[in-house]
């Protein structure tokens, strides 16, 4: 990179199955100020945050253009503005090509959502699927994960126990999270046990409803080095789509995640991302989805998984702990996922994130997905 970009700040509300005394106007202040007293920033022309990319969705507000009714809270009234209809982690990579790009030096990024107003969830994911045939069918995102699911573990021989020892795994490590909203020591037995909502998708494979926000800080290296004594350097970014229709994919393998992964770890100078990475945030709303996002991300190869789970090399204490948060299935909203996955791995290098730290973590990985069954997949690769 020409320009050298950090992560100067991060914050995070608790998430929560409802937030009924925040209104969603109101969601971003208490991460937008929390950023500003750490930076001591201000929103000002010469010397403070120069511009705001936001990521919200007008069909989960419940409101056309919804982005606009967030500005005054997040800096961006009368002030340079971005909005993205994607998930939190492509506001990363927006903000860092605005500063790369010389536009800005410090650049704000915000996500947030309140899932829980939402009268119809199923409706607003249909939404999301190619118009003629498969919006038709009255498909969304936890039925066509399903049929990833299943395609994946017919290919791959991946088993429920497997995808099960996930959610075990997650919801265990959210006990050591303060912002987790559902922290739960679970057996495998108990996901197994849970009700089908999709077959083989259970109860418990999948995330909950969620409200919360999200925020964090981009600056230039010499900014950067002024405002915080702990930068976070972003090393490396990679985005890939895949094809919008489903019976173009083999939904067993993830390319798009292979590409955009391979092009963060090339510009991260990563060869062997299992030795060189040592933590990573990945965005799962379904159980299997850690599985086969762990072989997109090349930290083992495909089909297998299953087993890495099994040998608990991923567990909090194990050569390269996934999730240390408790990740997506331990509570986080639509469009805030990725941000909040980045704002971790910030933390994991920054040495502060308490309970979850793994120890002596000097590069993580931060992955956010977007789109029906992975369709959109977005990589960013962070170093102390």
């Amino acid at each position: 990179m020409s320009r050298k970009v950090a992560i100067v700040a991060v914050a995070q509300t608790k998430y929560e199955q409802s937030k009924p005394f925040v209104d969603i106007l109101e969601l971003p202040y208490e991460v937008v100020t929390n950023v500003v007293e750490q930076t001591g920033l201000e929103f000002a022309e010469e010397g403070g945050i120069d511009a705001t990319v936001t990521c919200t969705q007008d069909w989960w507000d419940g409101n056309t253009i919804s982005s606009m009714r967030y500005m005054e809270t997040v800096g961006g009234h009368l002030r340079p503005a971005e909005t993205i209809t994607n998930d939190g982690a492509y506001g990363v990579y927006y903000a860092l090509l605005q500063i790369l790009g010389g536009h800005y030096d410090v650049v704000l990024v915000y996500s947030g959502c309140k899932e829980s107003q939402v009268v119809d969830a199923k409706r607003i994911e249909n939404i999301g699927f190619e118009p003629f045939y498969h919006r038709l069918l009255g498909l969304d995102f936890l039925s066509a994960a399903a049929l990833q699911a299943k395609r994946y573990m017919y290919k791959y021989g991946i088993t429920p126990e497997q995808c099960a020892k996930v959610v075990v795994k997650n919801r265990k490590n959210a006990k050591n999270n303060p912002y987790a909203q559902a922290p739960a020591d679970l057996e495998v037995s108990d996901v197994l046990n849970s009700p089908i909502l999709a077959y083989p998708i259970r109860l418990l494979d999948t995330k909950p409803i969620s409200d919360g926000a999200c925020a964090l800080i981009l600056a230039e290296e010499e900014k950067a080095k002024r405002i915080t004594s702990k930068p976070v350097w972003i090393e490396g970014v990679g985005v890939c789509y895949d094809s919008h229709y489903l019976g173009d994919r083999d939904l067993a393998d993830c390319p798009a995640l292979e590409m955009a992964a391979k092009q963060a770890y090339h510009m991260a100078g990563i060869t062997n991302p299992w030795r060189e990475i040592d933590v990573g945030e990945i965005s799962e709303s379904c159980s299997y989805q850690e599985l086969l996002w762990c072989e997109g991300l090349g930290l083992c190869g495909r089909g297998e998984g299953g087993k890495l789970i099994d040998s608990g090399r991923t567990e909090l204490g194990g050569e390269l702990p996934v999730n240390p948060s408790g990740g997506v299935l331990s509570g986080n909203p639509v469009t805030v996922a990725g941000l909040t996955r980045v704002a971790e791995a910030v933390l994991q290098l920054r040495g502060e994130a308490g309970k979850r730290q793994v120890p002596g973590a000097r590069v993580a990985l931060a992955h956010g997905q977007g789109g029906v069954c992975g369709q959109m997949q977005c990589v960013t690769i962070l170093k102390k």
